[in-house]
């Protein structure tokens, strides 16, 4: 296949469509991860469809001390991955291009869902991600935009912002693509030392640790459904103590209200105390390690939160979530999360 770099709106205005228009954004140094989302825009586009793959370092996403002026850009091996991957063309714009007044007087804001987590670590990044993405909408004129759930709290925003503002759009998020070794993908792992890299897998350790803690809460309250609520449910709790599941019974009983007898009261009456705090417990625990480590792993926040608004959920949460962590490891910030259903709520009318 044939790509063609573009580096104006008007050179891709000017292409013939017939299909569906799938674009892919990226900031560019693609890697694996950016050639899935290219792989499932070739999916949905189809034969007749055509496939914009966007590289623009916007620099209205960096603040103060960010990396701006090293992030890595890497054109012609952008063009060829994207290319062999499956895009028709390659929109890389030029700053002046994409704001020809100089940097914007007009913004879009993130609201309170833009100043939590990500956006308390790094004020005003996603109202420039907003912006450029609102931009590059304009620009391309897309059917469809696919974005990695490796960013987990970017996607939520994206699809809020189209929701409120009318924007003519499907928004896709793709699973995250993660290494052999579990690190997630992203154009920053080429920054980390080999002793660096070592430490920065607890990232996906904690993810990992936290889901399968998830997984064993999970199952003690399928175990608790299968027993009449009385006090034989609790004793069928107690017996998985003998299990690998001891240690997550446990984590359920601390986490019970003080007024509960016994493990499986609450579960009786439909109620999932602990399950989430069980969760943090566990992911925080490798962190903690990590910590010690050298070089040391410097956490910025540990989160499990409702994909909706971002905030952070509570024991009785029923429904999607999203574990998410973000650290430092030397000089490099590295983000990772994983999403999460906890079950509804049991002894209620289906």
């Amino acid at each position: 296949m044939t790509t063609t770099l573009l580096s104006t709106a008007a050179e891709l205005h000017a292409r013939a469509r017939a299909g569906r228009r799938v674009v892919v954004m990226t900031m560019g140094a693609l890697h694996e991860g950016h050639a899935t989302l290219i792989r499932t825009a070739r999916e949905i586009a189809g034969t007749d469809g055509e496939v914009v793959v966007t590289v623009f370092v916007n620099p209205l996403q960096f603040g103060k001390g960010e990396d701006l002026d090293r992030y890595p850009r890497t054109l012609d091996a952008d063009v060829k991955l994207a290319g062999q991957s499956g895009a028709d063309v390659v929109f890389a714009p030029a700053v002046e291009e994409v704001y020809p007044g100089g940097e914007p007087q007009v913004r879009i804001s993130a609201g309170p869902m833009g100043e939590r987590l990500e956006g308390a670590s790094r004020p005003g990044h996603f109202d420039g991600m907003l912006t450029v993405v609102a931009k590059l909408l304009h620009l391309t004129r897309p059917d469809v935009a696919l974005y990695g759930q490796k960013d987990a709290q970017q996607l939520a925003l994206i699809r809020r912002m189209v929701r409120d503002l009318n924007f003519g759009v499907e928004i896709v998020g793709v699973p995250t693509v993660r290494e052999e070794d579990g690190l997630a993908l992203s154009s920053r792992n080429r920054y980390l030392s080999p002793a660096e890299r070592r430490t920065a897998l607890a990232l996906s350790r904690a993810l990992f640790a936290g889901r399968d803690r998830h997984a064993a809460q999970e199952a003690l309250r399928a175990r608790a459904r299968e027993v009449p609520a009385t006090h034989a449910r609790a004793e069928a709790l107690s017996a998985i103590g003998e299990s690998r599941a001891a240690a997550d019974a446990h984590a359920v009983a601390k986490s019970l209200p003080s007024s509960t007898t016994a493990p499986g009261a609450d579960a009786a009456r439909g109620t999932s105390y602990g399950a989430p705090s069980a969760v943090r417990a566990a992911a925080r625990l490798v962190l903690d390690d990590a910590a010690r480590l050298s070089p040391p792993l410097e956490l910025d926040y540990l989160a499990l939160v409702d994909p909706a608004d971002f905030t952070e959920i509570g024991d009785d949460f029923t429904g999607e979530a999203v574990l998410a962590v973000a650290a430092r490891v030397g000089t490099t910030r590295l983000i990772d999360n994983l999403p999460l259903t906890f079950g509804k709520t049991f002894g209620a009318a289906s």
